[in-house]
């Protein structure tokens, strides 16, 4: 034994005293095992020493591993343990080889793998040496300005403005007119027709104009018509030719119960109101929404760059680490199998590093996307450098405190409310349907007359004249009185001579008026249809009342997850720095332990991926807690005081700090 003790001073070298005793006891009991099997016995005959069974050390470097024994073949019915192994049946102590297959034919046994290059460190489409520093407000800033969602969002707002001014239109005055000529030959089958030959011949040109509406009040509706004419005929009864005949009339129609206080037009422009408001609401929303996103992906930003360092950092230790072996296995204090583990472990710190580079790009693109215009901007080119800090001190406000400022300034609520102001508006409508149709109608006339005077006798009365002379030659002769020929109307009134301008002069001082008042009413027997829509109203508002309960319900739920997410991810935050600061001092203590041999390669390796597995945690854990404060004033609706921007009465949204005064475009960083 003394002689074994020598050869395995030998064989370690002297160098350093082995970690541990079990790894000396385990060369021992090897050594034995040759020397027996040198002398022809059998170790198996030898009782099993109690340290046999255990575990050598894990970290011990430049030993192979035991070969793992085949699993044994099934054992059959009536065969003992040693004949299922092999053994024939008789012997004890001897145990035969398993029987293996026949090695294959080889397979392409000239392969070797190719040389790999590293992967290139570029960054796709990305200049890493031309950076631009961005705070938070000014990505929020970019994002608010050039954001196509919020474009978007402010193009329905104006477009429910336009519906607003479309739905006024019903209120706009409509002028109609219309020129006419006509010429008309009517037979005469009277003998006072008029007419010489038997026709009649009539030419007309008539102008008219017309000027019909709706009142915006009370729902009442209003015409105005007004004509003008001349007209020529051969009727030798007519005493003015050519005549200039006008005409104007005012008609108003007033509802007394259905439409009196509400009808479809004055819905139609209540409704549209509030869809304005209601896009008002959806576009404070999406500037929520979006600058929720560019806080998350800004934040997202801020981890991938450290995260890369910190992996950076990993490559550059584990490579310091692999020339440290380089040179103890030179100077023979350490095995060459030790190289291979640091290289290992090199290569595996740089596949980490690539990942978190493509992460970087990922991470930055998806900002850029939110905050550039186009896929034409400048800023694609360059490389983003976040500058703002980290916030790690997130907001102290208790559950009460947050849940009413959620209530109060959440946009979905207000959108809720506006929802059931639609519906209260259609309601009244349908409501209004079921009463009956009665309305006040009243119209006003007025005509004018004037022509060119025919002159002559009277054709009714030219044939008397000589009767009557006949008469009274007669009564003379007779000594009877005279008879007096009776008047016939005379000569028509100058204010009917002229032209076009007399009769409208006659039309304007009323000369000839014509005044109508009367009632008009409707009822549909039955008017299922309206009842049908008031009932259907009905349901709606108990739908949205139920739907605005279930909003707040929701509410509640996502204030009380936002803030029991922020309070869990401080807690994470500060266990994650407690593990980092453990796992960095376990690092530097196996670091000395390995330099004064009490350690090996393997531990010392192990103690390196932990430390950055525990700084990627901790900048994980503060990622978290930004994005949590930001999803937290999100769930409490406080996102635009937060960061200070304003929704100005146009619907711009403007980013209130140093610099950038409220209603003005933030600038561009290029």
């Amino acid at each position: 034994m003394l002689i074994l003790h020598q050869v395995i001073k030998r064989l370690t070298g002297g160098r350093r005293r082995l970690k541990h005793s079990m790894l000396k006891h385990s060369i021992s009991m090897l050594a034995c095992a040759s020397l027996l099997a040198g002398l022809g016995l059998n170790p198996g005959a030898f009782a099993q020493s109690p340290a046999a069974g255990r575990q050598t050390d894990p970290g011990a470097t430049g030993r192979q591993p035991s070969r793992p024994k085949s699993p044994a073949p099934p054992q059959e019915a009536g065969q003992s343990a040693g004949q299922a192994l092999g053994q024939p049946a008789g012997q004890t102590g001897v145990v035969a080889p398993v029987q293996l297959p026949k090695e294959p034919p080889p397979v392409a046994s000239g392969y070797q793998s190719p040389g790999r290059a590293l992967p290139s460190a570029e960054r796709v489409g990305v200049n890493v040496a031309d950076q631009v520093s961005l705070t938070l407000n000014e990505a929020i800033a970019l994002a608010l300005a050039n954001n196509k969602d919020i474009s978007a969002s402010r193009i329905d707002v104006d477009i429910a403005r336009f519906d607003v001014e479309s739905s006024r239109g019903i209120y706009d005055p409509r002028l109609e007119g219309d020129v006419d000529y006509r010429k008309t030959t009517s037979p005469s089958a009277s003998f006072i027709a008029g007419g010489a030959g038997g026709k009649t011949r009539q030419t007309d040109v008539t102008g008219s104009a017309r000027v019909a509406g709706n009142s915006p009040y009370f729902g009442g509706n209003y015409q105005l018509d007004f004509s003008s004419g001349r007209s020529t005929t051969n009727n030798q009864f007519t005493a003015l030719n050519p005549q200039y005949p006008s005409a104007l009339t005012f008609t108003y129609a007033q509802p007394l119960l259905r439409g009196l206080r509400i009808d479809e037009n004055r819905r139609r422009i209540e409704v549209a109101k509030r869809n304005v408001t209601l896009s008002d609401l959806q576009f404070r929303q999406r500037v929520i929404e979006t600058i929720n996103r560019v806080q998350q992906a800004y934040w997202d930003l801020v981890f991938s760059l450290r995260n890369l360092q910190v992996q950076l950092d990993a490559v550059k230790q584990a490579r310091a680490q692999l020339e440290s072996n380089r040179r103890q296995v030179e100077q023979g204090t350490l095995a060459p199998v030790d190289i291979a583990s640091a290289e290992a472990q090199v290569a595996n710190f740089e596949q980490d590093v690539y990942s978190a580079q493509e992460n970087v790009t990922r991470s930055e693109n998806n900002l850029k996307a939110l905050m550039l215009p186009e896929r034409t901007a400048p800023l694609w080119s360059r490389a983003i450098l976040p500058v703002s800090p980290v916030t790690l001190e997130p907001p102290r406000v208790s559950l009460d405190q947050a849940v009413t400022s959620a209530l109060t300034n959440r946009p979905e609520l207000e959108q809720a409310e506006t929802s059931a102001e639609i519906n209260k508006i259609n309601t009244r409508l349908f409501r209004d349907q079921t009463r009956p149709q009665i309305d006040l109608v009243g119209s006003y006339s007025a005509v004018g007359l004037a022509g060119s005077s025919v002159g002559g006798n009277n054709p009714l009365t030219a044939g008397n004249v000589a009767l009557f002379s006949r008469v009274n030659e007669l009564s003379e002769r007779a000594g009877l009185p005279p008879v007096s020929v009776p008047a016939t109307g005379g000569a028509l009134p100058d204010f009917f001579l002229g032209g076009a301008g007399q009769s409208l002069s006659n039309l304007f001082n009323l000369n000839f008026p014509t005044a109508r008042i009367g009632l008009t009413f409707s009822f549909p027997i039955g008017n299922r249809t309206a009842r049908a829509n008031l009932g259907r109203s009905l349901a709606e508002g108990r739908r949205i009342q139920n739907q605005r309960e279930q909003l707040e319900q929701q509410i509640e739920v996502d204030v009380r997850n936002s803030l029991q997410t922020v309070k869990s991810a401080e807690a994470r935050l500060a266990a994650a720095a407690a593990a980092r600061i453990a796992a960095q001092q376990q690092n530097e203590s196996e670091q000395r332990r390995f330099d004064s041999g009490l350690s090996t390669v393997f531990l010392v390796l192990q103690r390196q991926t932990e430390l950055i597995s525990a700084r990627g945690r901790e900048l994980q854990a503060q990622t978290d807690l930004n994005k949590a404060i930001a999803e937290f004033q999100r769930a409490t609706g406080y996102t635009l005081q937060a960061n200070n921007v304003t929704l100005l009465k146009d619907a711009q949204p403007r980013l209130n700090r140093e610099g950038v005064a409220a209603g003005a475009t933030p600038a561009n960083p290029q």
